[in-house]
């Protein structure tokens, strides 16, 4: 994965030197983000990170996916707010897709909150499907738990071809 330009933006490789920036924007994204250190530590551990950004250089969104056995798992994906809706989070789906068939695994999983509608909305139009749930898998607010719905997308599965 080298610098794929796609119409007003690219992806690349993730780097020691992309982590300021991806930390910053988790804490805008999300409520209980990400640390510096957990994408660090990804990177040191031989996972993915991909960088989707403007030809301006500005970073719009990014991902971690970790492979694990026969699949692939996308532990974090996430678009700046400011940059949500445009079609960004289908590009870094696409992305990881690429990079799960490139290493000839089965399919990719992931684990996204109940509440998160937009995300959900997002999986199941590229064809992810629900299999299963983690109970109190989540950090909330008032020191509750939120489950996971756990969503795959198989390559055997109608349609996959379509998605690229």
């Amino acid at each position: 994965m080298s610098g794929v330009l796609l119409a007003d933006r690219y992806v690349s490789p993730m780097t020691e030197g992309d982590l300021d920036e991806v930390a910053a924007i988790e804490k805008l994204a999300y409520e209980f983000p990400w640390s510096r250190g957990n994408f660090a530590d990804s990177l040191r551990n031989g996972y993915f990170g991909i960088c989707l950004r403007h030809v301006t250089g500005a970073l719009i969104g990014y991902c971690v996916l970790m492979p694990v056995v026969d699949e692939m798992h996308l532990l974090n994906l996430c678009v700046a707010p400011a940059s949500q809706g445009a079609g960004a989070g289908l590009t870094l789906l696409r992305e990881a897709v690429r990079i799960t068939r490139a290493g000839k695994l089965d399919g990719l999983l992931l684990e996204v909150r109940p509440s998160n509608h937009r995300a959900i909305r997002l999986y199941e139009q590229f064809g992810f499907s629900s299999i299963g749930r983690r109970k109190n898998y989540y950090p909330a607010r008032h020191r509750s738990r939120e489950d996971a719905i756990v969503m795959r997308f198989s390559f055997a599965g109608e349609g996959a071809d379509d998605v690229l």
